[in-house]
């Protein structure tokens, strides 16, 4: 122990310092550290209070170490242990719940190494180190729902990096494997014996007579030919919000869905005459999408009541003059739907470039709550799984929502009154009745229909 000596000396000094008092002689081992006691100390000159404290390691064997901090009064602000919080994950967003802790207490993390892995309603956040150092606490488990500004786990800066990481010490001797022993000398080949003499062939045997049909035994039938196993898996906190905003959606709108069919061989040559030049030019691919986002952008602002919700608190209609079109994106947790802003203002090469850019976030896991806010109108692609035709639920607190699906070749009559075959598409709008009256669910899918089947009239903006 230090004596009250040294501690004032230390004091008048203004400096701080550490004494590290060994229990036994074993390396310290990184598994859980506990503050056990704090001691004040009183001294006579204007820094007059010094704090001891003892960190607990505890490892998983027997030994334990102990170390000791003395810090003067000027320093309290700097010492070495942080506490993390639950960062602010968006305005609607108060909670989430912890389901993956990659690192355990006494583990020596660097800086951005994720040390606990959140899941909110919408998204899944990684919460990481600020700084190198050692994770001294975990203020939580698996499956604990934690508070925005609540402490996390708290991290010691001052920790020293164990030693060998990164790849530190010799490598280890290469075993040299044995000399492989000469095979053995085959053998030498025996002498062939003489061959037997040729027995006469003998007579085929009479043809077997074939049982009798057996009876069937119906008794003895089971109805099962295996095991029957199930299993349970928890749902996460985002297909729980998924399942609420679903049943909720259908509890509020009054939903009815309309379908048109739509002919899209003139957008798809007209894709492939132009494909090669798009990609060289703007540096992405020219897809469906954004002729279908251009095509509904322009819809809503031909009727306006599409692109306007319902707020039943003030019991209005609220009429939106920007166009946020949300879009269904595949990641590895599920189908997300981030939103692009005013498309309105969009060409067919800025859609295409957001939504690459959205998809290569949601694939590594990177999108954010404000990537997937908003939006006054969504479009869901069935058809890349192969959907025929569907009704798609409306996303509150929209009015409505278009359903891609599948184009396949089929049997139509053209202008002229001839028989044939054309790539087409069913599309499924499904508005809210309480805002959406027919004629303008109607006109709505028709125009968009229209603009797929004569791209031109993008162009002409008819």
């Amino acid at each position: 122990m230090l004596s009250l000596s040294i501690l004032r000396a230390a004091a008048r000094n203004g400096s701080r310092r550490y004494s590290t008092q060994w229990k036994t002689s074993s390396i310290l081992p990184s598994s859980s550290a506990v503050v056990t006691s704090s001691m004040p100390l009183q001294q006579n000159d204007r820094n007059s209070t010094t704090s001891q404290s003892y960190y607990q390691y505890n490892g998983n064997n027997s030994s334990s170490s102990s170390r000791s901090y003395t810090t003067t009064k000027s320093s309290i602000l700097q010492m070495p242990i942080k506490t993390i919080d639950v960062p602010t994950m968006g305005d609607s967003i108060t909670e989430g719940t912890i389901v993956d802790i990659p690192v355990a207490p006494g583990d020596y993390v660097n800086v951005d190494d994720v040390v606990i892995v959140l899941e909110t309603d919408k998204v899944s956040v990684d919460i990481r180190a600020p700084e190198d150092g050692a994770v001294v606490e975990i203020h939580g488990e698996v499956d604990d729902v934690v508070e925005v500004g609540s402490a996390l786990y708290r991290l010691d800066t001052d920790a020293e990096a164990p030693a060998g990481a990164g790849g530190g010490g010799g490598e280890a001797p290469t075993a040299v494997e044995a000399p492989t022993p000469a095979a053995a000398a085959a053998p030498e080949p025996v002498a062939a014996a003489p061959a037997a003499p040729v027995a006469p062939p003998t007579p085929p045997p009479p043809a077997a007579t074939p049982p009798p049909p057996s009876t069937l035994d119906v008794e003895s039938i089971t109805t099962t030919l295996g095991t029957r196993p199930e299993r349970r898996s928890k749902m996460s906190r985002m297909r729980q919000r998924v399942a609420s905003r679903l049943k909720e959606s259908q509890n509020t709108a009054a939903m009815l869905t309309t379908f048109q069919e739509v002919d899209m061989g003139n957008f798809m040559e007209m894709r492939v005459r132009h494909k090669d030049e798009f990609e060289k030019k703007h540096g992405v691919k020219l897809g469906f999408m954004s002729v279908f986002v251009k095509a509904c952008t322009s819809a809503l602002q031909e009727v306006p009541a599409i692109n306007a919700y319902i707020d039943d608190e003030a019991k209005e209609i609220v009429y939106r003059d920007y166009c946020d079109v949300s879009v269904a994106v595949a990641s590895p947790n599920g189908l997300v739907v981030p939103v692009l802003r005013n498309t309105e203002y969009m060409s067919f090469a800025d859609v295409e470039r957001t939504i690459a850019l959205f998809g290569k976030k949601a694939r590594e896991g990177s999108l954010s709550l404000d990537d997937m806010t908003g939006g006054t109108f969504t479009i869901s692609n069935g058809g890349v799984f192969g959907s025929l035709m569907g009704t798609p639920i409306i996303n509150q607190p929209q009015s409505a929502i278009l359903g891609m699906h599948a184009t396949k070749m089929r049997a139509v009559v053209d202008e002229k009154g001839n028989v044939v075959a054309r790539p087409m598409m069913y599309l499924a709008l499904t508005y809210d009745h309480r805002l959406i009256d027919g004629r303008e669910g109607v006109t709505f899918l028709k125009s968009v229909a229209d603009k797929i089947t004569d791209p031109s009239r993008l162009v002409f903006d008819i």
